[in-house]
């Protein structure tokens, strides 16, 4: 989330009410979590720099709660029991375990898609 400073402030430059709360223009909107139907989730391989070169598992396009999708990874990690994390809306899974974890989103009911 963004800072909210002065700059971010909407419409009001001033008041005087000690009760009165800013609004800013980068609040973020809670996201309602879709079901599992409606969710199109991405899974393919990765291997960037970052990780020195290892394989891990992305899977992104979840739409819903933090909680949910930490929950969705949560989920994911212990039935392929590896590590793995979950940060800026995707679950990265260390190793190669796409076919796995499309049969599990698929089994739980997600439309899943292997990239």
């Amino acid at each position: 989330m963004a800072k909210k400073t002065r700059r971010n402030r909407k419409d009001i430059v001033y008041s005087t009410n000690p009760d009165f709360n800013y609004e800013h223009e980068n609040e973020e909107e809670v996201n309602e979590t879709l079901s599992p139907s409606r969710q199109k989730l991405k899974v393919y391989l990765d291997s960037k720099a970052k990780k020195k070169g290892k394989q891990a598992t992305l899977i992104n396009g979840f739409i819903g709660s933090e909680d949910d999708l930490k929950e969705l990874g949560r989920l994911l990690k212990t039935k392929c029991a590896v590590g793995g994390s979950i940060k800026n809306g995707e679950i990265l899974i260390q190793g190669d375990f796409r076919d796995k974890i499309v049969q599990i989103l698929t089994k739980e009911g997600y439309s899943a898609k292997k990239l």
